[in-house]
């Protein structure tokens, strides 16, 4: 069960860096997308990576580390999805969405990680 919870979740994170992608490359052309469009793609894919590179973790402190790591690459890309959305750069429905799925995401690492770090019960 928790294989498939892994796996689905996995994709889910990459069903996310696609569509940010996509967002970018479909944004107006400016020197603001481009500076702003890779920072975004740059902390998108972060997400995924720093999840992925977490599942082969060689202690529980190095995997919370990654999975917070994740966290931040989340909090950095819902910056950078504003910026493009409140510039006029990019569309709005798309970047609210995407927001969105960022603010689940980094609710699920979040909550991970407060349970990995033995604080959960404290808050």
């Amino acid at each position: 069960m928790k294989d498939n919870r892994e796996r689905e979740f996995k994709r889910r994170l990459y069903s996310l860096i696609l569509r940010i992608i996509k967002f970018v490359e479909n944004c107006k052309k400016s020197q603001t997308t481009r500076i702003v469009g890779d920072q975004l793609i740059r902390s998108g894919t972060s997400i995924l990576g720093n999840y992925i590179e977490g599942q082969s973790a060689s202690s529980k402190k190095d995997y919370t580390n990654y999975f917070h790591h994740s966290l931040k690459s989340a909090n950095e890309s819902k910056v950078w999805v504003l910026i493009l959305r409140d510039t006029g750069n990019g569309e709005k429905e798309e970047a609210d969405s995407i927001l969105a799925e960022l603010d689940e995401i980094s609710k699920i690492f979040g909550s991970s990680v407060l349970t990995l770090k033995g604080k959960r019960n404290n808050i």
